[in-house]
């Protein structure tokens, strides 16, 4: 017999997986949902429960089962305490199972999972009510007597729990694993499928071939939305059903192609995280900031100021006259957007300083998730920014990003008074990353920015390395060519 082990998310407790339990016991198996330190239905705590009791309180849960296959679910912040019982007793568990949950590793806290503006008090976060759920995840499904007993039994949660590293013995992937993904919150095997083809090398254990997915069409909390549907997916897993996901062919690191023009390298000149690209040209000449996308391991070799993209854009405008800078910003997870954007912040100031730069005309250039960063620009742009360039960009948070501060959503802040915009299209993006630049062109549309699209209805994401084709190649000449008209118009 199998037995389920549910852990669940915070504030909440082993209540939430009641309907759960039953339909799962029901299919002959042992469910027990367990009453976490501090929660409703667990022992009573103070400020003084942290991580490490709750995982203490899941190993005895695991002990106490008589069942000889252990299947460790984990809602949420739930996953945490899972993966830390799962190293304790990896002879016992057998499978477990992330439910609309992040995949944190070694040293990772939960503290990234909570939304800005979360209260601590005396030693708790406050639970949330209402409306502010949804800070927390979707609530699509959920009927209208759960929520209330949502909001009725919700505890704050003790914030050592959401503070203290996770600590592994090994890799969290090393037995086989099930992602349970939960559509209406933005999660799904298609994001899945991005992070094993565009993301950091930490998510390709995602591909690996014990790690399966299932998809659920409700919000956050499937167990109040959809409990039936939740049990039938679980049984699913302990049974090694779901997706398996591959990377596709042209996933490679990005320092393994080529760019796709033939670029003469030019002299370069580096200062702390800026290098100088700099032209055959006398006097000050205007620049163009380019800003990459991430997060990016900060021990990612080569760093991305030199991978093949940057270091070909760079020497390209470098070639066309004016200074073309590189940027190695500190955008290592998510939820460093801030530090990210200081970094750019300190960077633009670097090249405006130079005397070889013409600082009243400057052009910040975005590639892929570094385009949450032109928000602040967009929103406020100086008067010597001529002109912000885009290229297969992410210009709002996918609803899964929830570590991203709210700050970072271009779509919310194009206007009128937006400088000239240059926004590369890749036709083959990725469906997530294509629907945040369908909302940011209506919302520039309506507010009256003024955009010029460049189309390559046949490039991938990333297609400098990737697709070498006239097609790709007249986008990047077309995207340049706009940029320096743009910065070499005449300054009103």
């Amino acid at each position: 017999m199998t037995a389920f082990v549910l852990v669940s998310g915070p504030f909440t407790g082993g209540w939430v997986w009641g309907e759960v339990a039953d339909r799962l016991r029901a299919a002959a198996a042992e469910a027990v949902p367990v009453g976490l330190t501090g929660m409703v239905d667990g022992p009573p705590g103070g400020p003084e429960t942290d991580l490490e009791t709750h995982v203490a309180d899941v190993v005895r849960a695991i002990d106490a089962c008589g069942a000889s296959e252990v299947v460790l679910v984990g809602h949420d912040y739930g996953i945490h305490p899972a993966l830390g019982a799962a190293d304790r007793r990896p002879g016992r568990v057998a499978r477990v199972v992330y439910l609309d949950a992040g995949m944190p590793m070694d040293g990772d806290a939960a503290l990234a999972l909570v939304p800005e503006g979360t209260v601590e008090r005396d030693g708790f976060v406050a639970a949330p009510s209402g409306e502010e759920w949804r800070r927390w995840g979707s609530l699509e499904g959920i009927p209208a007597e759960a929520l209330e007993r949502l909001d009725r039994l919700a505890v704050p949660q003790p914030a050592r729990t959401l503070t203290q590293p996770l600590r592994l013995t090994g890799s969290p992937f090393d037995r086989p694993t099930t992602g349970v993904l939960c559509t209406a919150n933005g999660s799904g095997i298609a994001m899945v499928e991005l992070l094993v083809a565009t993301g950091p090398p930490a998510f390709r254990v995602l591909a690996g071939p014990r790690v399966g997915f299932l998809e659920l069409a409700t919000g956050h909390w499937p167990m109040l939305s959809a409990p039936g549907d939740l049990a039938e997916a679980l049984l699913r897993a302990a049974a090694d059903e779901g997706q398996r996901v591959t990377a596709p062919e042209h996933a490679r690191p990005a320092h393994a192609g080529a760019f796709l023009l033939d670029v003469a390298e030019r002299p370069r000149e580096r200062e702390g995280r800026v290098d100088l690209h700099l032209p055959e040209a006398e006097g000050p000449r205007p620049a163009v900031l380019f800003v990459h996308g991430g997060p990016v391991s900060p021990d990612a070799r080569p760093t991305p100021r030199d991978s093949p993209t940057l270091l070909g854009y760079a020497r390209y405008v470098a070639g066309l006259g004016a200074v073309g800078a590189t940027l190695d910003h500190r955008l290592h997870d998510l939820g460093d957007y801030p530090r990210a954007a200081g970094d750019l912040a300190e960077a633009v100031e670097l090249v405006r300083a130079d005397p070889r730069v013409d600082g009243d005309r400057i052009a910040l250039w975005f590639l892929s998730a570094g385009g949450l960063l032109s928000a602040d620009w967009l929103a406020a742009p100086p008067s010597w920014l001529r002109a912000v360039a885009l290229t297969y960009p992410v210009l709002a948070p996918p609803p899964a990003w929830r570590a991203v501060h709210p700050r970072f959503r271009p779509a919310g802040t194009v206007s009128a008074a937006s400088p000239p915009i240059v926004l590369t299209r890749a036709g083959l993006e990725h469906e997530l990353f294509a629907a945040t630049v369908e909302e940011f062109l209506a919302a520039a549309g309506k507010a009256g920015a003024v955009v010029d699209v460049v189309d390559a209805p046949l490039a991938h994401h990333g297609f400098e390395t990737l697709d070498h084709t006239e097609d790709t190649r007249a986008a990047v000449v077309r995207a340049t060519r706009a940029v320096l008209g743009h910065l070499l118009a005449p300054v009103d």
